[in-house]
C-alpha cells in the first residue's frame, strides 16, 4: 500500500506508474477526489464541534445571568449540532473505508530499472550455462516420467481432477532431496528455517497483496474465514502482521517451506502436460524483512542464493528483468530465473525475485523503532525452488540416450541414488502382464 501523503503530493508520479502498468488511471483520480472531500468534511466537523463547545459556554453564561431567552434559543441551536456531527462522522466513515478499498488496489511504484512495456519488453539480464545439444530425440517429462514408473497423471485425474499427479518412487524422494537440499543451503546462509500454516485469513492475506487481483487463483474454505495458501510468501509477511522490531533485530531472514495452491484460473491450455503447471506444488522461499537502506542489498543476496542454488543443480537458465506491465502489483522490481526445457528449445519460468519496499508493510502494520521514530519495514521474497518445475527442468536435461536420468550431483546424497535407471522400465513392463 502507498503512503497517502505520497499519494497526495505526488499524484502525477502515481498516475504515471499506472499508466506504465497498463492500468486505468481513474483509480486514482478516484482515490483523490474522496481524499479531497473527507479533508474538507473533518474541517467542517471540527468546526462543528468547535461551535457546539462555544454555545454550550453561552448556554451557561445566559443562565447565570438570567437571560432565559437567549439561553431557549442557544439550547435549540445546541441540539441540532450533534446530529450534524453525527451524520458528518458517518460520512467520514463510509469514505475512509472507500479510501482503504481504493489504496489497498493501488500498485506499488515501479523501479527506475524497469523496462516499460508488456512482456516483449521483458529484458534477459544474465545467462548462465549453455544447453546441451543432445544426440538424441529428447522427451518431455510427462512422457518421460510416465515411461519410468514415476509419474502417474491418470489416477490423480480421476481422483482429484486436472493438473494434480502421483509422484511415485524415486522421484517422490527426489521431491523431498530438493527441499531438503535448498533449506541445508539456506540455513547455512544463516536463514531461518519456517513452515507456515497452510490457511491463512482474509485479513493477513491482505496484508500481503491486493485480496481481488488474486481472488480468482486461491481456494476458499467453504463457510471458514480461511484460504488455502497459494505461496509461502503470504504466510510469512504474516508472521509479523502489527509488529514492531527493534532496529538490531534487522533484518531478518526466512527459508520457508510449504506446500502452495492455486486454482490457475486464465490458463487453460497452457502448459498441461505433466507436473510444470499444477494445482498443487511445493515450493521453497526465501523472505527478508529489513530497514529501507539494505532492502537492495537483501535483493541482491537472495538473488545470489537463487544462482548458486541453479548453478548446483546443473541445468541452463537465465535472469529476466520483468517489463511493467508483466510486474505484478506489490513488487516494484522482479527478476525472474528460467531454466532451459530441451523439448521446447524455450526458457521457462521457475521462480522470481521481488522487491516489494514497505508496500507490503504498510498492509500489515510492520514497523522498526529508531530513535524513537517508528518505520515502516521493508520486505523481499524469492522463490529459491518450486520444486514440481525444478524436476520436470532437471529431468528434461539430465535425460540420457538409454532413458535413465542423471541425478545432480548436489542432490545425490539426499536421495541415495545417482539416476534413475531406464531398467525399470521393463520391470514396469513385466509387472503389467
Amino acid at each position: 500500500m502507498l503512503d497517502p501523503r505520497f499519494i497526495r503530493e505526488h499524484s502525477k508520479d502515481v498516475r504515471e506508474n499506472m499508466k506504465k502498468r497498463g492500468m486505468d488511471v481513474s483509480l486514482v483520480d478516484g482515490w483523490l477526489q474522496l481524499d479531497e472531500k473527507i479533508r474538507t468534511l473533518k474541517q467542517e466537523n471540527d468546526e462543528l464541534k468547535h461551535e457546539r463547545n462555544v454555545i454550550s459556554q453561552k448556554i451557561n453564561e445566559f443562565k447565570k445571568t438570567g437571560k432565559e431567552k437567549e439561553a431557549k434559543e442557544a439550547i435549540r441551536q445546541a441540539r441540532e449540532i450533534p446530529e450534524q456531527i453525527k451524520r458528518a462522522d458517518d460520512e467520514i466513515l463510509d469514505i475512509e473505508k472507500r479510501l482503504r478499498d481504493i489504496s489497498m488496489n493501488l500498485p506499488n511504484m515501479l523501479d527506475k530499472s524497469v523496462p516499460i512495456g508488456d512482456t516483449t519488453k521483458n529484458k534477459v539480464i544474465k545467462v548462465f550455462g549453455k544447453p546441451k545439444k543432445l544426440s538424441f530425440e529428447a522427451k518431455g517429462h510427462e512422457e518421460l516420467l510416465i515411461s519410468l514408473n514415476q509419474l502417474d497423471i491418470e489416477k490423480a485425474a480421476k481422483v482429484s481432477g486436472a493438473r494434480f499427479y502421483y509422484l511415485k518412487n524415486e522421484i517422490a524422494r527426489l521431491n523431498y532431496a530438493i527441499i531438503c537440499f535448498a533449506l541445508d543451503f539456506l540455513k547455512k546462509k544463516g536463514f531461518t528455517l519456517i513452515q507456515p500454516p497452510y490457511m491463512l485469513k482474509k485479513e493477513a492475506l491482505e496484508g500481503a497483496l491486493p485480496f481481488a487481483a488474486f481472488e480468482e487463483m486461491i481456494y476458499k474454505i467453504e463457510n471458514e474465514d480461511l484460504y488455502l495458501i497459494g505461496t509461502a510468501e503470504h504466510a510469512l509477511n504474516a508472521y509479523y502482521i502489527n509488529n514492531l522490531f527493534n532496529i538490531n533485530e534487522l533484518p531478518v531472514r526466512f527459508a520457508g517451506f510449504s506446500s502452495c495452491f492455486r486454482k490457475e484460473a486464465g490458463s487453460h491450455g497452457k502448459d498441461t502436460k505433466g507436473i510444470f503447471r499444477t494445482h498443487q506444488f511445493d515450493k521453497i522461499e526465501q523472505f527478508v524483512f529489513c530497514r529501507p537502506e539494505q532492502s537492495w542489498k537483501e535483493f541482491d543476496l537472495v538473488l545470489k542464493n537463487s544462482e548458486e542454488i541453479l548453478k548446483q543443480l546443473e541445468i541452463p537458465f537465465r535472469f529476466v528483468i520483468l517489463s511493467s506491465q508483466d510486474t505484478g502489483r506489490v513488487p516494484t522490481k522482479t527478476i525472474d530465473f528460467e531454466g532451459w526445457f530441451p523439448t521446447q528449445k524455450a526458457y521457462r519460468e521457475l521462480g522470481s525475485c521481488s522487491n516489494c519496499l514497505d508496500y507490503q508493510a504498510r498492509r500489515s502494520n510492520i514497523k522498526y523503532e529508531e530513535k524513537n521514530e517508528r518505520k515502516f519495514v521493508h520486505t523481499l521474497n524469492n522463490t529459491a525452488i518450486a520444486t514440481e518445475r525444478m524436476i520436470a527442468c532437471i529431468v528434461e536435461n539430465h535425460q540420457q540416450k538409454d532413458g535413465s536420468i542423471k541425478i545432480p550431483k548436489a542432490l545425490q546424497k539426499y536421495c541415495g541414488f545417482k539416476e534413475i535407471k531406464a531398467a525399470k522400465v521393463e520391470k514396469a513392463k513385466k509387472k503389467k502382464k
